[in-house]
């Protein structure tokens, strides 16, 4: 399954999260390591949710870029 991952630039590096798996968090110092990081961070998620038998959400979210 693909989920979308949101980035974000913070004071001083990066962040990004898992809209459809809340809790699903990673942050780093550079855009590389917080994508090496939130893939870490979705696989132990999902893995958590298997052994304690909650249902794994399908990916609903998605994103749009509005101009305004």
């Amino acid at each position: 399954m693909q989920y979308l991952v949101v980035y974000e630039r913070t004071g001083n590096g990066y962040s990004a999260y898992v809209p459809d798996l809340p809790g699903c968090v990673a942050a780093g110092d550079t855009k590389e390591e917080v994508g090496r990081l939130i893939r870490e961070a979705i696989e132990i998620h999902l893995e958590g949710m298997r052994e304690e038998r909650e249902p794994i959400p399908r990916p609903g979210a998605y994103a749009e870029l509005v101009e305004a």
